[in-house]
């Protein structure tokens, strides 16, 4: 079975394309894949599908195996492969994904793809449909407090096809991520668990952001945490609609209507390496692992 390894701001996914080919059980190729030490490496496994109401089909696994709804890093680089690969000769195309179905521009000059715009939904504030439970009644989520360890946190929960809150902090290059994120992203507020977003604000126009993503932990960029980011950075005046958000991983451009309609998202995509994996790979390296489960309990 052939992949691909693309990364996006150091955001890197195994992509395999099943429109040729087909995989069993992607659950456990993408604890396999994703695995840095005994398989590829990446912060999960896409599959790129045939669609019957959009040009193509994302799916996204996570490095535990859990399905995803979406990922503005990974969707950005599924158009680049359809068009790179000859899959697709367009230059504005769909993608379904579990989150709803996605627009992609591809910014195309002398056949090589310069930038990658998705045009994402309007933010989803209500509670109900995050999921988010709040107290008295309340409906959206927004600078809420929420306690966790020795400090506050000023949370804003918005929906991108999956759940997501972003909160501000003037110390997001030195926080320890895991020891508040983890804890955050499985809160019983949020119980279908959520994407964690710290930004700081460098000036209207640019922030800093981290995101300890659910069931995955810190990535070193996250396309649809930008997104969120800047949505509640506007609307809570803290900055413009118009931002640049600067990650460990690289920088991001998001433009967000005013009205607060649609979502804009810019950026670009790199291929890493490609090459085969085999069944007995898989099996091998599942083998491996119960071997050492049972060292463990002896």
């Amino acid at each position: 079975m052939q992949f691909t390894k693309m990364q996006a701001l150091s955001n890197d996914y195994i992509y395999i394309q099943t429109i040729t080919q087909n995989i069993d059980y992607p659950d456990r190729w993408a604890r396999f894949l994703s695995d840095r030490h005994c398989g590829i490496g990446s912060d999960g496994l896409v599959l790129i599908c045939q669609s019957e109401v959009a040009d193509f089909r994302m799916r996204i696994f996570n490095p535990d195996g859990s399905e995803a709804e979406m990922c503005g890093n990974a969707i950005r680089s599924t158009a680049k492969y359809a068009y790179s690969m000859g899959y697709t000769n367009k230059k504005e195309l769909t993608i379904e994904t579990l989150g709803g179905i996605k627009k992609l521009y591809l910014d195309v000059e002398n056949n090589k793809i310069k930038m990658i715009t998705a045009k994402l939904d309007a933010p989803v504030f209500d509670a109900e449909k995050i999921p988010v439970i709040l107290p008295d009644n309340m409906k959206k989520c927004i600078d809420y407090p929420v306690n966790v360890h020795d400090r506050e946190f000023r949370i804003t929960a918005i929906s991108m096809g999956n759940p997501h809150c972003a909160t501000f902090i003037d110390d997001t290059k030195t926080i320890d991520l895991q020891k508040y994120g983890s804890v955050i992203e499985n809160h019983a507020m949020f119980p279908k668990k959520a994407n964690v977003h710290f930004a700081t604000v460098i000036d209207k126009k640019n922030l800093f952001m981290r995101a300890w993503e659910r069931n995955c932990g810190e990535t070193l960029a996250c396309g649809t945490g930008c997104c969120v980011s800047v949505t509640s950075g506007f609307i809570t005046g803290r900055c413009s609609n118009d931002v640049t958000v600067n990650q460990i991983g690289g920088n991001i451009h998001i433009y967000l209507n005013e009205d607060l309609s649609d979502i804009y998202m810019s950026g670009n995509s790199e291929f890493v390496c490609s090459g085969d994996v085999t069944e007995e790979n898989l099996f091998n390296y599942e083998r491996k692992n119960i071997y050492e489960a049972y060292r463990v309990i002896e």
